[in-house]
């Protein structure tokens, strides 16, 4: 932007022109005033002595030179058409802002892991409409729900499947054909299991009119479902035990709805603390006014609310049993917001000690609320389910009984990545040229390994392996920490214990090696093969020294109440095995060297 020419200076003495330049977006201003002279002070200066630039005007008792004057105008003027240029500037913009298009809708609360992007979208038809509608979705490069589905829904084609099991051999006492034992596995322990449930759901207090309560159940009422839930807590008969079965009297949970009593009672055959909501739910009353309508709450919760009652936070495996069956209940329920309450149910005064709490993170914004929170008022829930539980029989993962010489890269990967994303922990590999080696370490007092430096010299001789030795310990190791290190391992190497729980979250590609399996077959088997990875265990029981025969404190002899010390060389044997899983898995890098064993 070019300025008029105001003024010229006198022959004598020489004055530079002011110059002023204006960036010509409006919004930044560059100002500049040049002046000099062939002799004696620049006006600037004196102007300068003569404070005509400062708030208060000149000195009393003298006047700016005609140069002083001058400047001080030409500075105005410059001022004054910056500043118009940046209001115009600005309020251009805000209506720039005001005009652009806003997306249809918030998808912000849509945190999900890109792969499970199309499910939820073909379970939600609503969001996926205005997605297609919408030229501002992020999520246009999905296929918008059309053909994917997870596997339990009714118009789901079995083609589609977000997974399905693969079976190696058929086990004739389970099933009759490689098909059979494959459907099996699928509703045991995949999305099946998810149709399975959805199939039982009955209503047990059904609503007459808009607005009225509701309650459906599965069968022995592993996952319930309520809508405006009346829960009175005014006198809570408190005590040291977790899961009074007798803390909630009749009429103190309910709703305004139909009951049917008999279909109700039918469903205690599992009643059991960490089974079945049956003692919570077994005095649910039909109440003769609408708790809500009617005045009858201290705390009306408007937020989509998750009862929990759940096992030990000390110990990944069972903890993770609560998680697990968290998000299956979320897929039940068919909602996976964060802007939720988790409601800790517990009938007792004590806390809860969770090693795992970062976790919850993945399922909610908020933190826990224990029961408690909320005694001696009459609490009112609009929407409500009741989680499905830890220890449930034919339940996952706790006590679960498969199909042999099956696997799953389904729920269970599901899950972990449902985890991870939410949680943010990245994969950083795999490494070119690297397979990178993580043996977890014990500092308890059984299950040590006695000649764990003699294994990892061993490990450290292969140039292809980048091993890493970890100990767990939660104050030592954040949780978050932990995740991060395992989901970076190609191979995890661990004795029997609940920290070879971390296998869930490692890559697809990786092999989890249980050291030893203290005479636990089955256990951490499994639940690789509900993972989807490969499993490897100790073979030759006469390359494996144990220090004692064990000291259970009320069962004597017992092999997981010992150390142990493993020959060097079948150690190698079954590492490098389980390298060459790993290097010839379909996902890892066809370009990755494979020839420095």
């Amino acid at each position: 932007m070019r300025f008029p020419v105001l003024w010229r200076p006198p022959a004598t003495p020489t004055l530079q022109p002011v110059r002023a330049s204006v960036e010509s977006s409006g919004l930044r201003s560059q100002h500049t005033v040049a002046a000099s002279v062939s002799k004696g002070p620049t006006d600037f200066e004196e102007c300068k002595r003569c404070s005509w630039f400062s708030s208060g005007g000149p000195r009393e008792g003298r006047r700016p030179s005609h140069a002083c004057a001058i400047l001080t105008m030409l500075l105005s003027v410059a001022l004054g058409i910056v500043f118009s240029c940046t209001a115009v500037a600005t309020e251009r913009a805000a209506d720039a802002n005001r005009g652009a298009p806003a997306p249809l809708l918030n998808y912000s609360w849509i945190s999900l892991p890109p792969e499970h992007v199309p499910y939820f979208l073909h379970n939600n038809k609503r969001v996926a409409k205005r997605c297609r509608r919408d030229p501002l979705c992020p999520f246009k490069d999905a296929p918008l729900g059309l053909f994917a589905c997870w596997g339990y829904e009714k118009s789901c084609d079995p083609g589609m499947r977000f997974s399905y099991p693969v079976c190696t051999r058929a086990d004739s006492g389970w099933a009759r054909s490689l098909e059979a034992a494959q459907e099996l596995f699928w509703k045991q322990a995949d999305f099946g299991y998810v149709k399975e449930r959805l199939s039982e759901l009955k209503t047990l207090c059904k609503a007459s009119k808009p607005g009225d309560s509701s309650l459906r159940c599965s069968s022995h009422t592993r996952f319930c479902k309520a809508t405006n839930l009346y829960l009175d807590l005014r006198r809570p008969s408190r005590s040291h035990e977790r899961y009074k079965e007798d803390f909630i009297q009749k009429g103190e949970i309910g709703g305004h709805c139909r009951l049917n009593k008999r279909a109700l009672a039918a469903e205690g055959e599992h009643k059991s603390p960490l089974q079945s909501w049956y003692a919570e739910l077994q005095t649910y009353t039909e109440l003769d006014f609408h708790p809500i309508e009617d005045g009858h709450c201290d705390i009306i919760i408007e937020k989509p609310t998750v009862f929990m009652k759940l096992d030990a936070g000390v110990n990944m495996y069972h903890h993770f049993c609560d998680f697990v069956n968290l998000y299956i209940s979320q897929h039940i329920n068919n909602s996976f917001s964060a802007d939720i309450n988790i409601v800790m149910w517990d009938t007792s005064f004590y806390g809860y000690g969770d090693l795992f709490g970062e976790t919850w993170k993945a399922f909610s914004d908020y933190d826990i609320i224990h029961l408690k929170t909320y005694d001696s008022k009459r609490v009112c829930f609009k929407d409500a389910f009741f989680s499905l539980l830890p220890r449930m029989r034919y339940g996952l993962f706790y006590n679960t009984p498969l199909i042999s010489d099956c696997y799953s890269e389904g729920m269970f990967r599901a899950f972990s990545q449902h985890v991870l994303h939410r949680l943010d922990i990245p994969q950083d590999g795999p490494k070119e040229g690297r397979v990178r080696v993580t043996l977890l370490a014990r500092s308890t007092e059984y299950r040590r390994i006695l000649n764990q430096v003699e294994l990892v010299n061993a490990l450290k001789t292969v140039p292809l392996l980048e091993v890493n030795v970890v100990d767990y310990k939660y104050k030592d190791v954040p949780f978050l920490e932990q995740l991060r290190i395992t989901h970076n391992s190609d191979i995890f190497i661990g004795m029997h214990g609940a920290g070879l729980t971390h296998l869930l979250f490692l890559p697809d590609w990786a092999v989890v090696f249980e050291l030893y399996n203290c005479q636990d077959e089955s256990c951490y088997r499994d639940l690789a093969r509900l993972r989807g990875i490969r499993y490897v265990t100790w073979q030759k029981m006469d390359k494996v020294v144990p220090q004692d025969k064990g000291h259970h404190p009320t069962l004597g002899d017992h092999p997981k109440f010992t150390n142990y010390s493993f020959d060097v060389g079948e150690f190698m044997r079954l590492v490098l095995e389980a390298v060459d899983d790993v290097t010839h898995h379909p996902k890892w890098p066809s370009q990755a060297p494979r020839d420095e064993l």
